[in-house]
């Protein structure tokens, strides 16, 4: 349904990772980024990240966002990356703010473009049946509404967001409408949710820039105009006023502020298996390694990258 729009794909670096810092501290205490470890040696979860971005997507498409105080950490793998496609961000205000800065560049570009985003701290054991899903999700993208990509569950996890499917999209199969989205449920809800037939949110995302910018304007009408504003001012004074605006806005999350109160805009299309995991929490590490039987790997990569499978290994028990 891309009816000749270009596609871009965007990688989401900009996040701190707090919630698995007893892993990604060095030796030296310096905290890294979990984006920018390694899971068993070799490339980062970015860089796995951005090739797949680079196998649904034209290379030169390929967008993402990182944060200025992390320049130390990703200023080595975006090299083949065009400047412009590299957007920084001042600082950590959430991912509401972490999707509408590339957005707006991206919409600057091309006003109908589609987009696919995709976290970077993300893993998946069948990496090839991952980028299938991302390539069917963006099959499904309608002109005025998101699509999600939802996993089927094998917990009632509390620290994911949770999609109940509704009807099937008239004249589709696969894409069905959002009937709930709910977001870090408790323990019971959960369950509840489980039960319901409810699927895991991989904030895996695609539509077009149109209607991205449409759920903004809905939902963070505030918080798109300042961003609106900001892109009004000459390149080379916009990096000031980007500055400016990041010290006055408050945190908003993506999935709380905008997509629990825009399920009547929401698709979602059920992922196959790909042994899809959220590195969040040194758990989900540690469930994920176990899974794959992996052992650690040499890494070819630099030498001061952190491997996760080995912090573990070294926090023991």
């Amino acid at each position: 349904m891309s009816g000749g729009r270009s596609t871009y794909g965007l990688v989401l670096a900009a996040g701190e990772g707090a919630r698995l810092r007893s892993l990604t501290t060095d030796r030296a205490g310096r905290a890294v980024p979990k984006q920018f470890c390694s899971l068993r040696g070799g490339r980062s979860l970015f860089g796995d990240a951005l090739e797949r971005a680079r196998r649904v997507v034209e290379p030169e498409l390929v967008v993402t966002v990182v944060a200025a105080d992390q320049r130390e950490h990703w200023s080595s793998e975006v090299g083949e990356l065009d400047p412009e496609n590299v957007v920084v961000q001042p600082k950590n205000r959430g991912t509401a703010a972490g999707i509408l800065l590339p957005l707006l560049a991206i919409h600057e570009r091309d006003p109908r473009a589609r987009i696919v985003v995709l976290p970077s701290d993300h893993h998946g054991r069948d990496e090839a049946a991952l980028v299938g899903a991302l390539a069917e999700a963006l099959d499904a993208v309608d002109d005025e509404r998101v699509a999600l990509r939802g996993i089927e569950p094998d917990a009632p996890e509390t620290d994911y967001g949770w999609i109940v499917p509704g009807a099937p999209r008239s004249g589709w199969r696969k894409p069905r409408r959002v009937a709930e989205f709910v977001e870090t449920p408790d323990a019971l809800a959960a369950r509840e949710l489980m039960a319901r037939g409810g699927l895991w949110n991989s904030f895996l995302l695609a539509g077009t820039v149109e209607s991205f910018l449409e759920l903004y304007a809905q939902h963070l009408p505030e918080l798109l105009a300042s961003f609106a504003a900001a892109r009004l001012a000459s390149p080379a004074h916009r990096p000031a006023w980007i500055e400016m605006l990041y010290v006055g806005i408050g945190a908003h999350d993506f999935s709380r502020d905008v997509l629990e109160a825009a399920t009547p805009w929401l698709d979602v299309v059920e992922a196959p298996a790909c042994g899809w995991t959220d590195l969040g929490t040194p758990e989900r590490v540690a469930r994920c390694l176990r899974a794959e039987r992996a052992l650690v790997e040499p890494s070819p990569g630099p030498a001061a990258r952190l491997v996760l499978a080995r912090a573990l290994e070294d926090r023991g028990p």
